[in-house]
């Protein structure tokens, strides 16, 4: 939260030391949504949205089901948001009409479904990483996010016939013993094991237990290694890990935009901006480049009509909305998906080959006694 908060203020400040937009100038009012129960998001909602002056929300998720865009087509209120596209996908494709004002950064995830199942098997073409016995071992969070994508992939890996060895699920929220799940993972090990739970210090927890006595299987985990948490909190023992992200910035030195933004960010605050830094920081861009256009933000309509209407380079690739749901276009040519693997401190950049930074390998638990 307090980096999104950094990257707000500093975006806003930006502007505002110029002259404002048109005149206008910003003011960031935090609202916590706590643990994303619907209590507390409605709560922040209402708080911030009795100020008159307000003319737009923004977040990364506020809850888990996204339930509230509804409250946001009510008030026709700019609502940019950065969270589960699926839930996005299923409020608004049926009448995007009823949400004029909302529209996500974030693009489809069925190529979080797809994509790992495919390029797994490229890698192994290409004589990149070695599979013995094509099984996956699968293990998901009860939540909207998590079980979308381990059904998804099972879906996935089942049409290229891997067999899935360990199908689980652990209740949302903290867990810090995975060594039942991993005992049953030990007991036929797998190519691969899949974490879905986006939860960085649960995913360290799953780590460091599992090296306690490593499989040889490749280990991918959902979202959580991408935030500098997780290496905090892993240090070297995360060397070897997989993960993906679609809609974060492209990490690579052939991406000037986002090595700027990342490097003044550091220099300002001292600390590494997580992915949702960056998204909440775009958001703002989009609402300035959308303000521009409109030229009053008190006209709400006018200003959902003008972001669903823009195209913009950003260091996620570029962000051109998709009329029918409201997401941001997903595919190579718009925002692509993108697959890491730490090493030794750095996150080396797979997919997409136009902007990687090495190659994949096989991690260092593999093979030793």
């Amino acid at each position: 939260m307090q980096q999104i908060h950094h990257c707000l203020f500093r975006l806003c400040r930006q502007p505002n030391e110029a002259g404002g937009i048109l005149g206008y100038t910003f003011e960031v009012l935090p609202g916590d949504t706590k643990d994303q129960v619907p209590d507390a998001v409605v709560s922040a909602i209402q708080r911030i949205a009795a100020d008159e002056d307000v003319h737009l929300f923004l977040t990364g998720y506020a809850s888990t089901t996204n339930f509230e865009i509804e409250n946001m087509a009510q008030m026709n209120m700019p609502y940019i948001i950065s969270a589960n596209s699926a839930q996005t996908r299923d409020i608004i494709s049926p009448n995007p009409d009823k949400y004029p004002t909302v529209w996500s950064i974030t693009p489809s995830y069925d190529a979080y479904e797809t994509e790992l199942p495919r390029l797994m098997e490229k890698w192994a073409s290409e004589g990149k990483i070695t599979l013995n016995n094509r099984k996956v071992a699968i293990v998901a969070s009860d939540n909207p996010y998590s079980k979308t994508i381990a059904e998804g992939l099972k879906e996935s890996f089942s049409k290229i016939n891997w067999t899935i060895t360990v199908d689980e699920m652990v209740p949302f929220g903290d867990v810090l013993d995975w060594r039942i799940i991993l005992a049953k993972i030990r007991n036929d090990p797998p190519d691969l094991i899949v974490l879905t739970d986006y939860l960085s210090a649960n995913e360290a927890a799953f780590l460091e237990q599992f090296l306690e006595d490593p499989t040889d299987s490749i280990l991918f985990m959902q979202y959580g290694p991408s935030v500098p948490e997780f290496y905090e909190l892993t240090k070297d023992k995360s060397t070897g890990v997989l993960y993906n992200l679609l809609g974060g910035v492209i990490r690579s030195p052939k991406n000037e935009v986002a090595n700027t933004f990342f490097e003044l960010f550091k220099q300002e605050y001292g600390v590494d901006s997580g992915e949702y830094g960056y998204m909440l920081y775009n958001s703002v861009y989009i609402y300035t480049e959308a303000l521009k256009i409109v030229g009053a933000p008190t006209d709400h309509l006018a200003i959902g009509k003008a972001i669903g209407e823009l195209e913009i380079d950003s260091a996620s690739g570029k962000i051109k909305f998709d009329p029918a749901t409201h997401l941001a276009l997903q595919g190579d040519e718009y925002i692509p998906i993108q697959f890491y693997q730490l090493w030794d401190g750095t996150r080396v950049l797979l997919n997409p080959e136009r902007f990687s930074t090495g190659t994949i390998q096989m991690p260092p638990w593999v093979g030793k006694p």
